[in-house]
């Protein structure tokens, strides 16, 4: 098997140990610890030093990790890689059991973000999140990792004999039609608080002790390599654990320079980014100014830092289409294993400019990577990413990429293989530079 299949591989075992935003971060946390990174607290001072591996979390679903410069870092600044850690799913709702006909058990669910609605219908699916329950202070309650990992549940599609319509495309209700089924109900069934006895017994606690929970559907089945050749990786949530696995394998394969190189991983993008550990929160402005301060620095200090530093904002971007070839900007068509794209809109949907995008592409050539361009057309809106919010919050220089896939937002999404590879390799070349 090549470097390629290997690394792409990977990625598919880590979104199949991933199945919500805290999983994510909690396999991120075991692979630097492992990789001799240390855990920071906000809550507590930081004694960090120079060429010092470190890591801090917010919310259990967001993470930044860095690795310190040799150099002064009011002189050398920052160099940063963004990505996100959610995906588009269904967020299960409090007191979520519904009986229909005495008989079937659903679960109530709301859309979280913007999936592909009907790519989730007739799939084994499952559910994942974290519970919380009562701590012994109030403000702090405990929490708990959850994955049931087991075909738990399905959305079940009408049959065409009762919606002769169905292939000429339909309007889905949200609130009845993508529903979950679950059981089927008798007179022995506990069908009062099934889930929460569900998870009691998956976590040996108490079931009066869950007072709530962040759960979320994913899709039971993993990813594959597929394609005549092994191409392709078909696989749910690269949009945006990809560019998650690829950054964090950049940080920790990368060699420490003078420059401070810092990985970030937020949460909620696919809603708007506007949470304590979102894009549009000071989150990440806070770490880098108590890097500053950690290391002698003063507020003059972190404004010079932030003079001389980089962000990459990285998400996956839009590959041709081969069955919708007229979907895609004229002049501007990345293809997969193309190379990754380098993201482009004049009104600044992506935060990329003539400077930005010749630093990008040039360290891609120095890494022998090839480089695309993506621009929407001219009558299409396009989608949004961390790159413009994170600018909201520093004045920094930042160029926009991702690697070109179809289907993003379905259930599974269609990447390649070696540019999975591209992209790690133009990660270790931007961190060692």
């Amino acid at each position: 098997m090549t470097k390629e299949l290997n690394f792409a591989q990977d990625l598919i075992d880590f979104i199949g140990k991933s199945p919500s935003a805290f999983h994510v971060v909690e396999n991120v946390k075991e692979e630097l610890v492992y990789n001799g990174f240390t855990e920071l607290n906000f809550s507590e001072r930081w004694n960090i030093k120079k060429e010092g591996k470190y890591f801090v979390t917010k919310n259990d679903s967001a993470l930044i990790a860095f690795v310190v410069g040799k150099g002064d870092i009011e002189k050398e600044g920052f160099k940063l890689i963004g990505a996100h850690t959610d995906s588009p799913t269904f967020k299960i709702k409090p007191n979520p059991e519904i009986i229909e006909e005495n008989t079937y058990l659903r679960l109530n669910t709301e859309v979280y973000g913007g999936p592909i609605l009907n790519t989730w219908f007739d799939r084994p699916l499952s559910l994942a999140g974290r519970i919380t329950i009562k701590g012994k202070d109030l403000f702090s309650p405990k929490t708990y990792l959850i994955n049931i990992d087991e075909p738990l549940m399905i959305i079940p599609n009408l049959a065409i004999h009762m919606n002769r319509k169905v292939n000429e495309g339909i309007k889905l209700n949200t609130q009845k039609e993508t529903l979950p089924l679950l059981s089927i109900v008798n007179e022995e069934f506990e069908k009062e608080n099934f889930l929460a006895n569900k998870i009691g017994g998956k976590l040996d606690v108490e079931v009066e002790d869950i007072l709530d929970f962040d759960l979320f559907l994913y899709e039971c089945e993993k990813g594959k390599i597929v394609g005549l050749n092994n191409e392709f990786i078909s696989c749910g949530k690269l949009d945006d654990l990809a560019m998650v696995h690829a950054g964090i394998k950049g940080l920790i394969n990368s060699k420490v320079n003078r420059k401070t190189n810092v990985m970030i991983l937020f949460d909620n993008e696919e809603v708007g980014s506007q949470t304590k550990q979102g894009a549009a929160s000071p989150m990440l402005r806070t770490v880098l100014e108590r890097i500053c301060l950690s290391l002698g620095g003063d507020r003059e200090d972190f404004y010079r830092s932030l003079s001389n530093s980089f962000l990459i904002s990285a998400d996956m971007a839009h590959g041709v289409h081969p069955n919708y070839v007229e979907k895609q900007d004229p002049t501007n068509r990345p293809v997969i294993n193309g190379g990754p794209a380098i993201k482009l809109s004049a009104n600044q949907a992506y935060t990329t400019d003539s400077i930005s995008s010749t630093v990008y592409e040039s360290i891609c050539k120095v890494a022998g990577v090839p480089v695309q361009k993506f621009v929407n057309r001219s009558d299409e809106r396009g989608g949004s990413t961390i790159g413009p919010i994170s600018s909201t919050q520093l004045d920094i220089p930042s160029v926009d990429i991702g690697n070109p896939i179809l289907s993003m937002h379905s259930v599974r999404e269609l990447g390649g293989v070696d540019d999975h590879y591209y992209l790690y390799k133009s990660f270790i070349e931007y961190y060692n530079y």
